[in-house]
């Protein structure tokens, strides 16, 4: 079993007993599920003169172990992003990621950027779940998905209000792409063997359709690598590590800026 195969068979078992306690009915009935507007990432990209920085907040990961300590706020390195980003993702996952439900409930509470909520999505009830705590995007992996479920799920995401990134990561999870996703990210991390290869974007941009913001993720870790990547296409890119492994990931983040701005022109 890969790494992949195992987050995703433990993930089904963890929201069982939460699903048991806390069905979809709840949720839906909670008033803040309607009545709280969402953001907009993918107008956010769009914007004239956006960074298309998506900056993410996340403690770990399977193959590098932990970057920040449960100890570390969140309210320090998500205030830094506010300033320039174009949106924020925070990592949700507790088991193989360090991340919870608190670290969005506490983004969500000084963020004035879109939230994605990345996390494995294996049910429509972490797409409630989602909404419930306060993201205003959610991931759907190709890799973990048919596209049946992916078409059911962007469905029910955009009726409650959340738009939606598909993530792939080879060609063959193409046929994924339909009308109900909102935006389409392209890995260029191997989820099964977590190997990165900036490759995997170029290869695959072409193929995203206009009308969906392409976002590049994973192995982004200069300003001129942005720089390549708008120039191919994309208008979004997703960066974690590069911010989150430094000793201040709020200043990390706003010396990544500084640095972007010096060779775009300040555009």
């Amino acid at each position: 079993m890969d790494i992949l195969q195992k987050i995703v068979a433990h993930k089904r078992e963890e929201i069982k007993p939460f699903k048991e306690r806390s069905p979809v009915s709840r949720f839906e009935k909670e008033g803040f599920f309607w009545q709280v507007r969402t953001r907009s990432l993918a107008a956010s990209l769009m914007q004239e003169g956006s960074t298309g920085i998506i900056a993410e907040f996340k403690r770990k990961s399977p193959s590098k172990g932990w970057f920040k300590p449960r100890e570390l706020e969140v309210e320090k390195v998500v205030t830094a992003y506010n300033k320039s980003a174009a949106g924020m993702s925070v990592l949700t996952d507790t088991e193989f990621f360090g991340g919870d439900l608190d670290d969005l409930i506490q983004a969500n509470v000084v963020s004035d950027i879109p939230i994605l909520r990345k996390d494995f999505i294996v049910d429509p009830w972490q797409i409630a779940e989602s909404r419930a705590f306060g993201a205003d995007v959610i991931l759907l992996i190709a890799a973990c998905l048919s596209p049946a479920e992916v078409k059911e799920y962007a469905a029910y995401a955009a009726s409650i209000g959340l738009e939606t990134i598909l993530e792939i990561h080879n060609e063959e999870e193409l046929g994924h792409i339909c009308a109900e996703v909102t935006m389409v990210g392209i890995n260029n991390r191997n989820l099964k063997t977590f190997s990165v290869d900036l490759q995997t974007s170029l290869d695959l941009v072409s193929y995203i359709p206009a009308e969906k913001p392409a976002i590049a993720e994973s192995g982004i870790s200069d300003p001129e690598t942005i720089v390549s990547l708008r120039k191919a296409g994309f208008r979004g890119f997703l960066i974690g590590e590069t911010f989150m492994k430094t000793d201040d990931p709020a200043i990390a983040f706003s010396d990544f800026i500084y640095r972007l701005q010096a060779i775009s022109g300040g555009e």
